[in-house]
């Protein structure tokens, strides 16, 4: 093989790189002596130490997400479909003031179509460092059969990349599974639990961690934070699953800290520089922002920082409405109020009128609501109550309010095929809602499908709340009360949506290593 010349390899621009992209990439892999003399070639070139990520990817647009390392440099992107560039695009500068991360919105693409998107920084000379590839396929504009993958909750209660046990061997699970998309229900960090280099489990599983410094202590600066973002960043699975599927990203709690909730004064002596959690939750959501494929969020009166809340048509038979059910919601606790005031709720007014009327206008086949946590699972300390349920099966109380305000609205608009998913209590589960068991009455039967950890501690089942009448249909979990229970003990968690080319919707609970769990299949007509 002849070498490509200097002027061909360190050429900077768009056209020079976009000529031989897949000369250059190659050279970045392998060990052999024409990849060891390109190496030297390109020595000191801009790197991109993570995978290229894509996100929100609709009918005709996606985010394109990139990190440069610690190198400041300008965020370049080629777009290719069907062997064929259809554009080069350069977007903005990677530097210290983002964390070296960029991201670009590409708008005005063709519906079912693939397509393959090559990253790369370039110098403020010119020279393009070292590409990058991610591909996707839109969503197609007429009916075609689609499918997703969702779990939540990575790196919780210390348990990080051991190397020994195949690292996050949940997104090796997703990525088998061959999704459209996945979409990550919150918790994609823990930035208030620490990892230890060992530890074991309750049940003897022993662990070690790959630490770095971003792990070892509870986030309060920007920078902690941020370097709880690029700790899963490294895992093979990770970087693997990025480069072939996009997601969508979703928050919670463990972005900033358990179960915070806007005006907290957290009281835990780890936190030593800061406790304010509006103060540690703004510096969170900024890393969170900076690290996932999302596109720039547009400030209201109500969302300085911008909203996070938004739908995600996904053709004739989905839309996605992915909800933030941490930044607007009241105090924590125990609520047993029945004042319909609005200032009560976990959604916020705004949003849940959003919700309503987007569910209400949306005509996908199936409207799948992506919530932080479920409907009716409480939690069980009553002076922490981070929960919409009260634990108590009556008529709906304190922030039950606003749900059964939204799921009358729904009612009343005649709005079918309605679907929640969502992670959060760290097992899975599929709950079917009905009037007929429930102390409130006013809405149409629904399903709520519960799956995760993906890559965490598993907790045991709980009971829900009775207020809207749900029935445990399948569940799995921690069977012991022995924990914490560690990834190795099995019992990881994610779940499978796929909708036919005729709207038929199938969900599927999925075990890691395991399997299927529990699946059925959904009529739109009779759902």
């Amino acid at each position: 093989m002849t070498l490509l010349g200097r002027r061909t390899v360190l050429a900077g621009g768009v056209a020079a790189v976009g000529a031989g992209p897949g000369l250059i990439a190659a050279r970045w892999v392998g060990d052999d002596v024409t990849n060891r003399r390109a190496a030297a070639l390109v020595r000191g070139r801009i790197t991109q130490p993570h995978a290229v990520r894509a996100g929100d990817v609709t009918t005709d647009s996606a985010v394109i997400w990139a990190r440069s390392g610690d190198t400041v440099g300008r965020l370049h992107c080629r777009v290719d479909s069907g062997g064929v560039r259809k554009r080069s695009l350069r977007g903005g500068v990677a530097n210290p003031g983002n964390d070296f991360t960029s991201r670009l919105v590409l708008t005005d693409l063709q519906p079912g179509r693939e397509y393959v998107v090559t990253t790369w920084f370039a110098q403020p000379d010119g020279t393009a460092g070292q590409p990058r590839t991610t591909r996707f396929t839109t969503a197609s504009d007429v009916p075609t059969p689609t499918s997703f993958v969702w779990s939540g909750d990575t790196c919780g209660q210390g348990w990080g990349i051991d190397e020994s046990r195949g690292g996050l061997a949940g997104y090796a699970a997703v990525r088998a599974l061959k999704p459209d998309f996945f979409l990550h229900c919150g918790d994609n960090i823990y930035a208030d639990m620490p990892m230890k280099e060992h530890t074991h489990d309750a049940w003897g599983h022993s662990w070690t961690n790959v630490l770095d410094e971003s792990v070892t202590k509870v986030a309060e600066t920007l920078a902690d934070f941020r370097g709880r973002h690029r700790y899963a960043l490294q895992d093979q699975h990770v970087a693997a699953l990025y480069a072939e599927v996009p997601t969508i990203a979703m928050w919670d709690d463990h972005e900033t800290l358990n179960n915070w909730y806007p005006g907290e004064v957290v009281d835990d002596d780890r936190y030593t520089t800061e406790r304010r959690c509006d103060v540690l939750s703004a510096r969170g959501r900024r890393a969170w922002q900076e690290y996932m494929p999302i596109a720039p969020s547009i400030a209201t009166p109500s969302s300085p920082n911008g909203r996070i809340y938004r739908r995600i048509p996904r053709g004739p038979h989905l839309d996605v409405f992915c909800l933030d059910m941490r930044s607007y919601r009241d105090a924590n606790g125990y609520d047993m109020s029945t004042d319909p005031g609005v200032d009560r709720g976990i959604l916020g007014w705004e949003q849940e009128q959003w919700l309503l009327r987007e569910l209400s206008l949306s005509t996908a086949t199936w409207k799948v609501v992506a919530a932080d946590m479920p409907l009716s699972v409480a939690t069980s300390h009553a002076d922490d109550r981070d929960s919409v349920a009260q634990t108590d099966p009556g008529p709906p109380r304190g922030r039950e309010l606003e749900i059964a305000r939204l799921l009358s609205g729904l009612k009343a608009n005649g709005v079918k095929n309605v679907v929640w998913v969502t992670a959060d209590v760290h097992y899975t589960a599929a709950h079917h809602y009905s009037p007929e068991r429930a102390a409130f009455t006013d809405f149409d039967p629904f399903w709520e499908f519960i799956s995760g950890p993906i890559h965490a501690g598993t907790f045991e089942t709980e009971t829900p709340d009775g207020t809207f009448g749900p029935e445990v249909v399948y569940a799995k979990g921690n069977t012991s009360d022995l924990l914490p229970m560690s990834p190795a003990a099995g019992n990881q968690f994610i779940g499978q949506v796929e909708i036919a080319i005729d709207g038929r919707l199938t969900v599927t609970l999925h075990s890691v290593g395991d399997g299927a769990l529990w699946t059925r299949a959904f009529d739109p007509a009779h759902a």
